[in-house]
């Protein structure tokens, strides 16, 4: 036998060995996303059958869930609160396998699918979607190790296609989540991890598609705009979706940094009491919405689109607040459904003004401006709200608007939402190990430099 070959057999191993463990982490987490989203329609359901029984109800029912959320967020699955998808981006920067579980780990990935089903059982304004990112993302790092990898191989790639093979089974959208792992997790498309994300999103789809079936969120739709006049609806829900997309944001990033003064005392002194308050104000906007504002906003959407039952003109501005109230309460809870939510209420108030356009053409285009000028990923917009209506006519209308609002939303909010709050999940984590970890004190008669 030549010298090499023992060690080309173990580069072999290695080598299926790695790919082993991606797509079985991408079917695991497709199986673990379709799950979460047939239960969150449950917990859905569940909180409209007790609004449907009194529309007080949630004036209790709210603010007692949303503190049962946040306490177990706090004492059991801290990592867990937010989004998800911050989480994930910063772990990508953290130097350390120990540094990542903090993040990233199976414990947080259980606590995340729970406390999201209690927050939308609460009546919170939140999605699944980012927590699916974080979800994905957990299980891919949790493999990985179970697999003693060399370093480099958990870098990134782990994260990356976890995160992708989240956005791709929780929308069912796969091309979405190649995009986004291009465009808002890494910032950049390595070569050497190209690969295994396009791969681990491919298995991640077809596994939710199996068990869910090949649908699309909110049907098909066929609106169009023709090469003409109709286009100035391009312009004008590019803009309004960009002031109001970049004003959610940046509203987000400075709410968590610092509240208003005495505000922010109060969240310090009695953060039990500013979660209930969180959500007493929620239960507020919900009886202000006739009941439209709470869960995902999915129902909403479809009902806009389809024309079968209106919505208060109101809507999009409420269900904008709830969102905003929910994240300030710090219960785990995603942001891209109520944006998309927002976004179908924004179109719908702006349809009228131009009436020349179909409808259900400027709700769609609401939906991907305010999503565009929220979340700042232009491409990654377009294609989730393009493969989520099945409509593949207005795609550069789509896209021309995506890009109009994200323009806009830098100009509202320089900092892309997701890559700030990822800094603040790092600067908090690099606190807290500088609090744990003090440097030592200097001996007796030494100096320092």
């Amino acid at each position: 036998m030549m010298p090499g070959s023992n060690q080309d057999w173990k580069r072999k191993l290695i080598f299926w060995k790695r790919n082993l463990v991606f797509w079985a982490g991408a079917i695991v987490v497709g199986i673990s996303a379709s799950l979460f989203a047939i239960a969150s329609e449950y917990a859905n359901k569940a909180f409209g059958l007790l609004v449907a029984e009194s529309a007080y109800l949630p004036l209790i029912i709210t603010p007692l869930g949303l503190v049962l959320v946040a306490i177990l967020t706090k004492r059991y699955f801290p990592g867990s609160q937010g989004s998800g998808i911050p989480q994930t981006i910063a772990a990508l920067s953290l130097p350390s396998h120990s540094a990542r579980d903090q993040l990233l780990s199976l414990r947080i990935a259980f606590g995340k699918i729970l406390l999201t089903l209690l927050g939308l059982f609460s009546g919170a304004s939140i999605g699944r979607e980012g927590p699916t990112v974080q979800i994905g993302a957990s299980i891919m790092h949790s493999l990985g190790k179970l697999a003693h990898f060399p370093r480099h191989d958990l870098e990134k790639g782990l994260v990356l296609a976890g995160g992708a093979a989240g956005v791709a089974a929780a929308f069912n959208t796969p091309l979405a989540g190649i995009v986004f792992a291009i465009e808002e997790m890494s910032r950049s498309f390595e070569h050497r991890t190209s690969g295994t994300i396009l791969i681990s999103v491919v298995l991640a789809g077809v596994t939710a598609q199996a068990l869910l079936g090949n649908y699309t969120y909110f049907g098909h739709t066929s609106a169009d705009i023709g090469l003409n006049w109709q286009w100035s609806a391009v312009v004008i829900c590019g803009i309004a979706g960009g002031l109001l997309g970049g004003g959610f944001s940046r509203m987000l990033i400075m709410s968590s940094e610092n509240l208003p003064g005495k505000l922010q005392a109060f969240k310090q002194k009695h953060p039990v009491r500013f979660v209930a308050l969180c959500g007493f104000v929620l239960a507020l906007v919900g009886l202000a919405s006739g009941g439209t504002i709470y869960g995902t906003g999915y129902h909403e959407v479809n009902q806009l689109l389809e024309g079968k039952q209106p919505l208060p003109e109101s809507f999009g501005i409420l269900k904008m607040a709830a969102t905003f109230v929910s994240y300030l309460s710090g219960i785990p809870g995603g942001v891209f459904a109520p944006s998309l939510a927002t976004g179908a209420g924004l179109g719908a108030n702006l349809a009228p003004l131009i009436p020349y356009v179909p409808a259900g053409a400027v709700i769609v285009l609401g939906m991907v401006a305010y999503f565009s000028g929220v979340v700042q990923a232009p491409i990654t917009a377009f294609v989730i709200v393009m493969e989520m209506t099945e409509n593949h006519d207005i795609v550069l209308p789509l896209m021309a608007t995506s890009f109009i609002a994200f323009t806009v939303s830098k100009i509202v909010c320089p900092k892309p939402l997701y890559q700030a709050l990822a800094q603040g999940f790092l600067q908090r984590l690099e606190n807290s190990t500088q609090k744990n970890n003090p440097a030592p004190e200097p001996e007796p008669g030494s100096t320092r430099n």
